[in-house]
């Protein structure tokens, strides 16, 4: 039998990606087979039977159409999720276009820098942030600057030292988060106000990051209260946390509607498929069943930082489904006491940190348990 060619290719001749890609690994936090996932901030609470039964048969209908394009602008979607923020938030229901959707709240943030960042323009952020942040700002060749968060365990931003870094740095776009990922800390309003009138003379961009919002304790009101008064402010959303719809991938935001149709020039043709909006729309048609999770998850969230506290540890306060906490001299081998156990949290934030997100009752106990064993006190 003759000898079969080698078809490998000769990795000296393949062509070289740009600069900032070649050599750089994927995002990707560990997507382990574990009997505790608490690692990625998900609602681990998934939708009941009825509902899983309901969003099939919106799913198998979008799928007699599948021969055509969807719905470009999904504005029937749209509509719904403006009608779902006023009644969250308590603000007067956007119009269809002031609303946008896309492919989860990264390919929203995506979009918003390649419409406002690229090159020659900086987009303003405040360290520890969500690790996507810098990556779209590379893909979007746009400039990335950091300013520091307020001092552990509270990471807080005040008024001055958000308008100090915008003075210093004199940005396109500033992105706040609020909660803040991986701190969990929300928000002061006084602080999205000031931000917004420090970018106005520049015409710069206001993006406040509201991924965790419908996690947020009772008091704390969300920055789309803000957005009439505010023409430069953006409020970004998810149903991928609170909705329990991680898997759907449906993001959205809230802005003037001139800054939606900058988006609509630089989306991806048709980017939303007909049977993601479908699921979407039957989402927030039953939304009571997946928020009715939110309050269990707050008062589990509350009493896992207590126990941390209790435990001796610094914890972040939080507004989100997660909580930071430290006192490690090695986070890495705690992690991996953990891991041993079957429960997967997350390696991030500043050093000796490490983040668990709110899990079932069965997951909590488990996190705890293996915990003490790991780091006995």
């Amino acid at each position: 039998m003759p000898a079969q060619p080698d078809l490998r290719p000769d990795v000296a001749a393949l062509p070289i990606p740009r600069e900032g890609i070649a050599g750089a690994a994927p995002y990707g936090a560990p997507q382990l087979e574990v009997a505790h996932a608490l690692n990625v901030n998900e609602n681990p609470y998934g939708p009941s039977p009825e509902l899983a039964a309901a969003i099939g048969r919106a799913a198998a209908e979008a799928a007699t159409t599948l021969n055509r394009y969807p719905d470009r602008e999904a504005l029937d979607l749209r509509a719904d999720l403006g009608e779902y923020l006023a009644a969250e938030s308590h603000i007067p229901a956007p119009t269809p276009e002031q609303v946008w959707a896309a492919n989860g709240s990264n390919e929203v943030m995506h979009q918003l820098l390649l419409a406002y960042g690229g090159p020659g323009r900086t987009a303003l952020g405040f360290t520890p942030h969500y690790s996507m942040y810098p990556e779209y700002a590379r893909d979007t060749y746009t400039a990335w600057v950091t300013a520091e968060r307020g001092p552990a365990p509270d990471f807080t931003l005040d008024t001055a030292a958000v308008t100090a870094a915008i003075a210093e740095h004199d940005p396109d776009v500033v992105v706040l988060t609020s909660p803040n990922n991986p701190t969990g800390t929300a928000l002061d309003l006084e602080v999205v106000r000031a931000a917004a009138q420090a970018l106005a003379p520049r015409r710069g961009l206001l993006v406040v990051d509201e991924a965790y919002g419908e996690f947020r304790r009772d008091g704390v009101p969300s920055a789309l209260t803000l957005l009439p008064t505010t023409p430069n402010l953006v409020v970004t959303r998810t149903m991928s946390k609170a909705f329990a719809l991680a898997g759907a991938r449906l993001g959205y935001l809230v802005a003037h509607q001139d800054i939606v149709d900058a988006l609509r020039v630089v989306r991806l043709p048709y980017h939303l498929s007909a049977v993601t909006q479908a699921v979407a729309r039957t989402a927030l048609a039953h939304r009571k069943e997946l928020l009715g999770t939110v309050a269990l998850l707050r008062r589990e969230r509350d009493a896992l930082a207590e126990h941390l506290i209790q435990r001796g540890h610094d914890v972040a306060p939080s507004d989100a489904n997660f909580v930071l906490f430290r006192s490690f001299a090695d986070r890495q081998y705690v992690f991996e006491q953990l891991l041993a156990r079957g429960v997967l949290i997350r390696v991030v934030g500043p050093d000796g940190w490490l983040r668990v997100s709110v899990g079932t009752e069965e997951d909590n106990i488990a996190f705890r348990t293996a915990l003490q064993e790991a780091d006995p006190r």
